[in-house]
């Protein structure tokens, strides 16, 4: 290697704490494999890390600081995340993100530069630095499926640990849970108002690059079809689609040259984008190039209701009686029911569904509702009394309700010390194992975690009442029971 340094490019693993990597590793899977990039001196550092444990906010830190100090930092603790409410007065929500959440628990390490700047900042103190040094998750998280629908108060997500390593994981959780069931819940209310036509997720120039991610991963858990986002079709396994914008037609000296290149590059069943210039005229362009066969047309601007009637009409009358129309311009779940008596053939969502369609966040919030003092103690329920923050404390346990014809009536949440408040066995628990003393449920993560998540959202769907479809402000779907 003589001289050569090394670019550090770690996407998956994370290094541990005590491993030197040179700069310039890339992780391809649990081995690092290197690049030579520039020359210069020799010597090993990192510039980037895979660890997920500065993905956090400052205090989790310092109550972990005073906690130690104190002797309250090993005490034995239930944390629950849930939403008091829906965002956007929706019927119901979507919990996504939980399998890309136990990836990132399973990462959340502290190497030497996450430590170094911790030092650095006096964020900690010493004691507490080899503490972290020391850290991963070694506790318990079980809570609700990926794909299934939740409503005020349902306990989502679950943390029994000690105290310090339970509050460590706050702003993580947090972060994944509520943006990914952002997008589930606005994808999944355009899957329903889109019927038996297919979406695309097709927003990425509309979020942070790894939101966008992300989102194309939570949207396809939701039931849309596919993502535009390559990174998500690797990582996550979502079907990947996408043929050419206005920019192609514009390279070009005319809307027929840039037509018969795109068909002589991916056949006549590509979709050609109509409406650079006149979408008569280019709809007129692309059968006449590409013959009856062609696959598809795309709209992406003026008055769809109108418009795609029009262009199906001269289809039709062109001979092309099979060829699709797919629209894309600024669709959210109302434009989308909107559409519903048109001609077309299949939707293209972008900043509508990876923003959450005006919801962002799904709200979820992360609190401390039990401890004890050892494993042979009872729970001690604990509670916040804050007005209009007020929590449920204790462990609790999770049923949907249905009635003799299987349509979801309820939500059940009770705590555990109630055995009355426990269901009949027609009931669905809810809640299930996803980390097991520090050890990953593999069935819920990476590309076969998301196709399981998405067949349980569409079952889990299946059982709401129909107000639940309603797109309509309104109260949820189903009350939620406490006991």
């Amino acid at each position: 290697m003589g001289s050569w340094d090394w670019i550090a490019r770690a996407t998956v693993s994370p290094p541990t704490p005590e491993s030197k990597i040179p700069i310039g590793a890339s992780f391809t899977g649990t081995q690092p494999t290197l690049s030579p990039i520039v020359r210069g001196p020799s010597r090993y550092a990192f510039i980037m890390t895979a660890s997920t444990a500065l993905l956090t906010d400052r205090y989790e830190l310092t109550m972990i600081d005073a906690a130690r100090q104190n002797g309250t930092a090993d005490r034995l603790c239930l944390f629950e995340a849930f939403a008091r409410r829906l965002p956007g007065a929706r019927r119901y929500g979507v919990v996504a993100g939980t399998g890309r959440l136990l990836e990132l628990v399973r990462d959340f390490r502290f190497g030497d530069e996450e430590l170094r700047s911790l030092a650095d900042n006096d964020v900690v103190s010493p004691g507490t630095l080899d503490w972290l040094a020391d850290y991963r998750f070694r506790g318990t998280i079980r809570g609700y499926r990926e794909g299934e629908v939740y409503f005020p108060q349902s306990p989502l997500l679950t943390v029994e640990s000690s105290f310090a390593e339970g509050v460590l994981l706050e702003t993580l959780i947090l972060s994944v849970l509520n943006y990914d069931s952002a997008v589930a819940t606005a994808a999944s209310r355009m899957v329903s108002a889109a019927g038996e036509r297919p979406l695309a997720e097709m927003g990425s120039r509309r979020a942070n690059e790894n939101a966008a991610v992300a989102a194309a991963r939570a949207a396809y858990i939701a039931g849309f079809s596919a993502t535009s986002n390559l990174e998500a079709g690797r990582r996550w396994g979502v079907p990947t689609m996408g043929t050419a914008a206005h920019a192609f037609t514009l390279l070009h000296d005319s809307e027929e040259e840039a037509f018969r290149a795109q068909i002589a590059a991916n056949g006549v069943d590509t979709t050609l984008l109509v409406d650079t210039y006149d979408v008569r005229s280019g709809v007129e362009t692309a059968v006449r190039v590409a013959g009856p066969g062609l696959g598809a047309v795309r709209l992406d601007s003026g008055d769809l209701g109108i418009l795609v009637r029009q262009v199906r009409e001269q289809l039709d009358r062109l001979g092309a009686p099979n060829t699709k129309i797919t629209v894309t311009n600024d669709l959210d779940e109302h434009a989308i029911a909107a559409l519903a008596a048109a001609p077309v053939d299949s939707y293209g969502v972008g900043t509508s569904v990876v923003t959450g369609s005006g919801s962002p966040a799904a709200g979820m919030v992360y609190k401390l509702v039990a401890h004890r003092n050892g494993v042979d103690e009872d729970w001690t329920p604990v509670a916040k009394r804050s007005v209009g923050k007020a929590s449920l404390g204790g462990r609790k346990t999770a049923h949907r309700l249905f009635d003799e014809h299987g349509v979801a009536t309820a939500e059940q949440v009770s705590r555990e010390d109630h055995s009355d408040g426990i269901p009949d066995r027609s009931a669905r628990a809810l809640i299930v194992p996803l980390i097991t003393e520090g050890e990953l449920d593999e069935t819920a993560i990476g590309v076969d975690g998301v196709r399981t998540a998405r067949e349980h959202r569409a079952r889990a769907i299946e059982e709401l009442p129909a107000d639940a479809f309603r797109l309509g402000r309104g109260d949820p779907a189903l009350p939620t029971l406490l006991s």
